[in-house]
């Protein structure tokens, strides 16, 4: 009998994970872009930006196997992120692993795990924003089209 008890605060935190990799996706898709600065003539390479965590974050770019470089783990890139279309964040951040990926709609893309460099001085306002990220997905709610207005 003890093997169906449920973990309340297991099953909360799984759902406020899921809750904060959706607000990244709709956030990062319609309201941030991110590009990632590379060593090869000062060229910015826009980059889609999938995940951030308090470590680090994943982003993708297409791929083609043929015509493609991938970045080696450990390399050292700037990344962009920006919040105006003339201010941004300046992220260093360090590759940890790239992996190939095929997504629903049969285009592919190169995904990149990287670390962030904590002791640059702006990773403080790029870590405040993530911490904004993990806080939304705490404590938002969602909109079901109720009559009423609840402020807490």
């Amino acid at each position: 009998m003890t093997d169906k008890v449920l973990d309340f605060n297991e099953k909360r935190m799984a759902s406020i994970e899921q809750k904060r990799r959706s607000f990244e996706r709709v956030l990062f898709q319609n309201f941030l872009g991110a590009y990632s600065t590379i060593d090869q003539d000062g060229v910015l390479y826009p980059v889609s930006l999938i995940d951030v965590s308090r470590d680090g974050c994943l982003f993708q770019v297409p791929w083609d196997l043929n015509n493609d470089k991938k970045f080696e783990d450990d390399k050292e890139m700037t990344m962009r992120m920006y919040f105006t279309k003339s201010s941004f964040i300046p992220a260093v951040l360090n590759v940890k692993y790239g992996k190939e990926f095929i997504d629903k709609d049969g285009q592919t893309y190169m995904h990149y795990g990287c670390e962030f460099d904590k002791s640059m001085p702006s990773f403080e306002a790029l870590k405040n924003f993530i911490e904004f990220v993990y806080s939304f997905a705490e404590h938002s709610a969602i909109d079901r089209g109720d009559v009423k207005s609840y402020f807490f």
